[in-house]
């Protein structure tokens, strides 16, 4: 089968396996039960898709989630997104740099959880809410609660999770056979 058609395949595949399993976690009520999910599921994508691929799959989730009726304020989708980016982007860059061992696994899941939380506090908690949401405080105080340590927790269990389940992904998932 030809690369890019393999590439657009799990890129749709990976998009729609983030929203369909945040849709089946909602009902639990937990942002720790979904947003690790959420989480795992981008450092595979990141793991698995070269970086527009992965970045597509991050930068639509937010988006195609709030269509779905279970996504964030619109205002908040920029933000959500680039936190997302920020997520792969280190995930991919540490592997890039120090390989796919345990070593290099546990050093991208700590360096990458701070680095999205730091993308997201500082884009909603310090910017969007005071900025733009304009809210009541009680309700403000909720959303900037949502959008600090409890997306470092879910984070660093997605990130957790990755490192213990890549290494028997990869020998289950082939990579795509090169042209020529």
């Amino acid at each position: 089968m030809d690369k890019a058609i393999i590439r657009i395949t799990r890129t749709a595949l990976f998009t729609a396996l983030l929203v369909s399993l945040q849709a089946a976690t909602l009902p639990f009520g937990s942002t720790l039960v979904t947003g690790s999910v959420v989480n795992l599921l981008l450092i595979l994508a990141a793991l698995f898709l070269d970086l527009p691929a992965a970045a597509a799959v991050g930068l639509l989730s937010p988006a195609v989630a709030k269509f779905l009726g279970i996504g964030p304020l619109w205002s908040l989708i920029p933000f959500i997104a680039l936190g997302n980016l920020v997520l792969i982007s280190v995930w991919r860059a540490v592997i890039r740099r120090w390989g796919q061992g345990w070593r290099a696994l546990g050093a991208a899941a700590l360096l990458a959880a701070p680095a999205k939380t730091a993308a997201l506090y500082l884009g909603i908690v310090q910017f969007a809410v005071p900025t733009l949401l304009r809210l009541p405080l009680q309700q403000a105080s909720a959303v900037s609660a949502l959008f600090s340590l409890p997306q470092l927790v879910t984070a660093l269990v997605g990130g957790a999770a990755a490192v213990a389940l890549f290494p028997a992904l990869r020998l289950a998932v082939p990579e795509p056979p090169s042209r020529g």
